[in-house]
């Protein structure tokens, strides 16, 4: 009701009105939604033109091919399709870890800055592609440095701190990806950097997680479910999604028997934690 009412308001004292809703399909995708998703388009259909209504719909890309849940046979993508001018879908990709430098080097020239490639370089691995938090840093960096001078490794080692959830996201699709010697680098540098009990935690809840959500998508579940029934954000469910395609559920169970092990070999002192995350990481990448 709430988006109904805003939707088919006149603007007041404008030509137009904007409404903006994030996550917007969500109420309608999965099964035994089809009249919802009639009524919504049947919405769609009655919009005055006075109302420019922009849906966010939160998707990954399928292996460069296109969008994984978005595609052309997807109900709403088949509406926009037929639209004719009234709608229009606009690509935002996030980019890959690959191109963040560029991408950090492009947005301090558009926020009216400079940073050198070393520490463009930097603070990218500090960030991953969480560009939204990429955004916040560069405006900080450049506030710090007054736009009066590139900014430097230096600053960002100063003002910036590493995303550590986007870095045991790395580790875990290392793992997933058998890439043992990248694994066992990250895991040593998010150990430089915290306590192993810490990371243990945050290791164990990633695989937790993805038990969670190997449980949803053995059921006929998608990423929308693995996102409402886990309650998390958009950007953590389109990784959880992406990883859990390269685990079985019994070699998550397994995974996850054998980290809380290394926690309770820790606790006890049979084995160091950080030596026995070194053999889980062998053992599993080999």
């Amino acid at each position: 009701n709430d988006f109904r009412s805003a939707a088919l308001s006149l603007p007041f004292l404008a030509e137009r009105r904007l409404v903006l809703v994030e996550d917007a399909l969500r109420p309608f995708d999965g099964r035994g939604n089809q009249d919802l998703q009639t009524q919504f388009l049947s919405l769609l259909d009655s919009l005055p033109q006075s109302t420019a209504l922009v849906l966010i719909l939160p998707d990954s890309m399928h292996y460069r091919r296109g969008w994984e849940k978005y595609h052309d046979k997807h109900w709403f993508i088949r509406w926009v399709n037929q639209a004719g001018e009234r709608a229009l879908i606009v690509d935002c990709p996030l980019p890959s870890e690959r191109d963040m430098p560029g991408w950090v080097r492009k947005k301090f020239t558009e926020l009216g800055g400079t940073i050198n490639p070393r520490a463009a370089a930097t603070l990218a691995d500090f960030i991953g592609n969480n560009t939204q938090r990429g955004t916040q840093e560069i405006i900080k960096l450049l506030t710090y440095v007054n736009y009066e001078r590139p900014v430097d490794e230096d600053d960002v080692l100063l003002l910036t701190t590493r995303d550590y959830q986007t870095n045991v996201f790395t580790l875990v699709d290392a793992i997933g990806n058998r890439q043992g010697e990248q694994a066992l680098d990250m895991a040593h540098l998010l150990l430089d950097e915290m306590e192993f009990s810490y990371l243990l935690g945050m290791i164990i809840r990633q695989f937790r997680l993805l038990i969670q959500a190997r449980e949803i998508v053995d059921a006929g579940g998608s990423e929308n479910d693995i996102r409402s029934h886990l309650n998390l954000h958009p950007f953590v469910a389109q990784k959880i999604s992406n990883q859990v395609k390269k685990f079985s559920f019994s070699s998550l169970k397994s995974i996850y028997q054998q980290l809380l092990a290394i926690d309770l070999g820790e606790k006890t002192g049979d084995m160091p934690g950080d030596l026995a995350l070194d053999v889980f990481i062998a053992k599993l990448s080999a």
